[in-house]
């Protein structure tokens, strides 16, 4: 037999199968996809099931170690993944607290964007015509990319209890950021942290002037975050005060310590935890500590404050200065090689790709210094005088002859004058 033949013969006696062969078939598959259905609604209720046990564990938790001290007068609101005292005078949070938790990673959910009035404060909240056209964001405190991972914390954290006005360049800038660093740090450590976020309020505040507003939300100037490792080998904390405006400079050199801004706040974080633990972590302000070894950023140091001596600049104004000679000024905290460009790169402050401003030395000009850049510099506080250029759309200045000690640093460095 031809094989086209016998593959002809084949298909002639798929085609006549039995209809009950075909039956059987169908039967088959619609009763695993009864199954399916099954296992996947059973899947979910135990998600569920999982996700209310953790928010349990969550509000257990911030209960006995999370909340600032009460105060006459405050009336402490409960959320699925959060709490919180509301200021009726400034219509907006007094302050909120939540744990960023390592479910975090696996969030996915999509941000919900529909603000309602909190039901759970008697005094009620301020209403979306309060911020519509406002000129101001509505900021969350307590971040929602924190509780993507589970919908009914996600859904407290637009409720306007959680809510200040900030502006734009503010709320998606540099406050933006502050909530990445944190978040930054759960996904690095796989560890949760215990986060006070809130407005500084005082008598005299501005408030937000639309004409069919409800109520008067104070306009705070600045924002503050607490975060807290109490899970950790050793517990330590960590403190940021921001000004509501658009900000340039680093997340990091906005750090300060726990006790800062209890004095800017009159707010006693964490009474519940014994005396020598809060006293020790409450001084505390290394953000360095909050860097694994591995990390890209492990190396990041705040630029020098401004304003420098003599008409220097730090890292970060360098790009007011593109076209001029000047002189920029910080730690260098990368520095590598390339033979494709034939230079050596020095990255101040923020290491590659983040960095605000770098040095670069031409292979060909190396010959003028009397050591090796790329080592010898590596963690010094530097400064370089020449032409300020951009390139890839980053400040730098192309160094001919030598380096010099930063302003702050002249006393611990012998490193020659600049030519």
């Amino acid at each position: 037999m031809k094989p086209i033949t016998y593959i002809l013969l084949l298909l002639a006696a798929f085609l006549v199968l039995p209809t009950t062969a075909q039956t059987d078939l169908e039967v088959q598959l619609k009763k695993l996809e009864e199954q399916n259905s099954a296992f996947t609604l059973q899947q979910e209720k135990m998600v569920a099931r999982l996700d209310s046990v953790k928010l349990a564990i969550i509000r257990r938790d911030l209960q006995k170690w999370g909340l600032p001290k009460l105060e006459e007068g405050d009336e402490l609101i409960v959320h699925p993944g959060h709490m919180l005292v509301y200021s009726e005078k400034h219509e907006q949070p007094k302050w909120t607290v939540h744990i960023a938790a390592p479910d975090l990673i696996k969030g996915n959910l999509a941000r919900i964007d529909s603000f309602l009035p909190d039901p759970l404060v008697k005094t009620g909240t301020a209403v979306t015509a309060d911020y519509w056209y406002s000129g101001y964001d509505r900021g969350h405190m307590v971040p929602s990319a924190d509780m993507r991972w589970t919908y009914d914390a996600l859904l407290g954290t637009y409720y306007y209890s959680n809510i200040s006005p900030q502006l734009a360049d503010f709320n998606r800038g540099k406050w933006a950021e502050l909530e990445d660093w944190g978040r930054r740090y759960v996904y690095h450590t796989k560890r949760r942290v215990f986060i006070a976020t809130g407005p500084v309020l005082r008598d005299g505040l501005p408030t937000m002037q639309k004409a069919d507003r409800k109520n008067e939300v104070s306009i705070p100037e600045l924002f503050w975050k607490v975060i807290v490792d109490l899970d950790g080998k050793d517990p330590k904390a960590i403190a940021f005060v921001m000004k509501n405006e658009k900000l340039e400079y680093p997340v990091i050199s906005y750090a300060v310590p726990v006790d800062s801004v209890e004095k800017l706040t009159g707010i006693d974080f964490f009474p519940s935890l014994e005396d020598e633990l809060e006293n020790r972590i409450e001084v505390m302000a290394d953000y360095k500590a909050w860097y694994e070894k591995d990390e890209d950023k492990a190396g990041e140091t705040a630029p020098i404050p401004a304003p420098l001596p003599n008409g220097m600049f730090n890292s970060v104004q360098a790009k007011y200065h593109v076209g001029k000679t000047v002189t920029v000024c910080g730690t260098v905290v990368a520095s590598r090689t390339t033979v494709k460009a034939k230079a050596i790169y020095l990255n101040f402050d923020t290491p590659n790709p983040d960095q605000e401003f770098y040095a670069t030395v031409w292979q060909d000009k190396s010959v003028n210094f009397s050591y090796d850049p790329e080592t010898y510099l590596l963690n010094k506080k530097i400064c370089v005088t020449g032409k300020v250029t951009m390139f890839d759309e980053v400040p730098r200045i192309s160094c001919l002859l030598y380096t010099s000690p930063s302003p702050r640093d002249r006393t611990r460095s012998r490193m020659p004058s600049s030519a």
